[in-house]
């Protein structure tokens, strides 16, 4: 009896962890999405255009995809929970700070600066989490965090949505900043430190790794396929609105929120990835995934019924969430010992993506072709199948003796 304490303990310590940092990408990463629902509210309260406030999201996310290159190679040297712990607690001051503005420009540099503090979570979370959990439980666990990052795009704008329309704009970044101090305190103490040697390689060095891994023809396909995740997910939503606000469904503001909301459910998919990879292969869930989310985006298009259409983002989605946890993972195998570098190129990549999303559609969009727009975001999901096939997803530590060489001063 004695002997399965330590046991019991340990798994409900792995648990929490896996919890608390679902937590804090669900939390973190919903500051990207705040602004969508506000437009009107902006306009009203800073007396700027429609075209400004753009770049109030756009401030962060650019700031955000630029941040996440830096925070890899500075956690390979100095540590995960360290920059964790700081980014959250710096995170705290500046949204709190973000209520108090009344001016434009200050809020765009304070939304900029927003978005490169927040960076430092998803891949620095990422590799820490493939460091502290035994081998069978590390992609569970970068299941659950992808999901709360994939979760984000809609519970951040549900959220904001509401408190804007109850108490106005600023109270929502003072409620965020509350909830970012209580979730710095728990990162502080409740995480436990990664037990990992550091190397002594300069930051240039770390830096320089990112180069050398796009020597790398595997990792290139793996970054390809990551480029379209959001790019599709972020695409498909953007068009999504206008698409059920047409003469076809004629729907209202509220339906057409119950209709993104329903992709919620897609993304609980995500946290079971790791279990499906030991039973069917990584391979097998990263080629089913992409092949899901392609027919889902064709289906979408040309839905006959809103309940098919329901139906279809459902899968979608799920097929998304299926595959960002399984790219991460490899990535991080593919790398080898620069994994904290390439998982930071990767969340990059990602965002660069979700960036690129909107102005591919936006087009089609303008001309009212949303059926042609989810097709070319299905054709693009295609690619990524394709691309898929050239990876090898099953081997064990594919590429770490080539990143050591490449890698080591």
């Amino acid at each position: 009896m004695r002997s399965l304490l330590p046991a019991f303990s340990r798994q409900k310590n792995d648990s929490f962890i896996t919890i608390l940092l679902f937590w804090c990408g669900l939390v973190l990463l919903s500051s990207m999405y705040i602004t969508l629902p506000l437009t009107t509210l902006f306009m009203d309260s800073l007396g700027i255009t429609s075209a400004q406030t753009a770049w109030i999201g756009s401030s962060f996310s650019l700031c955000y995809a630029l941040g996440c290159l830096l925070y890899g190679p500075f956690s390979d040297k100095y540590g995960r929970k360290i920059f964790l712990s700081v980014s959250i607690s710096l995170l705290t001051v500046i949204t709190i700070g973000i209520g108090f503005v009344e001016s434009f420009p200050i809020l765009l540099i304070l939304r900029g600066l927003q978005g490169l503090v927040a960076a430092a979570f998803a891949p620095i979370a990422l590799v820490y989490a493939g460091e502290i959990f035994p081998p069978h439980k590390r992609l569970t666990a970068i299941g659950f965090i992808s999901s709360g990052l994939l979760m984000a795009s809609i519970i951040g704008q549900v959220f904001s949505g509401m408190v804007g329309e109850a108490f106005g704009w600023h109270a929502i970044f003072f409620i965020l900043g509350a909830l970012y101090f209580v979730t710095a305190l728990a990162v502080l103490f409740f995480l436990p430190k990664e037990q990992t040697s550091r190397t002594e390689e300069s930051i240039l060095q770390k830096f320089g790794n990112m180069a050398v891994l796009l020597k790398n023809s595997q990792l290139l396909f793996a970054f390809s396929i990551t480029f379209v995740l959001l790019l599709s997910l972020v695409g498909m939503y953007s068009v999504l609105g206008s698409y059920l606000s047409s003469p076809r469904f004629d729907l209202t503001s509220g339906e057409i929120l119950a209709v993104r909301g329903a992709g919620i459910i897609g993304m609980l998919f995500s946290p079971f990835a790791g279990q499906l990879a030991q039973k069917i292969g990584r391979g097998a869930v990263l080629r089913s995934g992409l092949a899901l989310a392609a027919i889902g985006l064709l289906v979408i298009g040309f839905s006959p019924a809103l309940s098919i259409l329901v139906l279809a983002s459902i899968v979608f989605v799920a097929g998304i969430a299926l595959v960002t946890p399984v790219v991460i993972s490899l990535v991080s195998q593919l790398a080898g010992n620069a994994r904290g570098s390439a998982v930071s190129f990767n969340a990059f990549i990602l965002f660069l993506g979700a960036s690129a999303g909107p102005g591919l559609v936006m087009g089609f969009s303008k001309t009212e072709q949303y059926v042609l727009a989810l097709n070319v975001l299905s054709a693009v999901m295609i690619i990524a199948f394709l691309a898929s096939l050239f990876i090898k997803a099953e081997g064990k530590k594919l590429m770490e003796p080539a990143a050591k060489k490449q890698i080591s001063p």
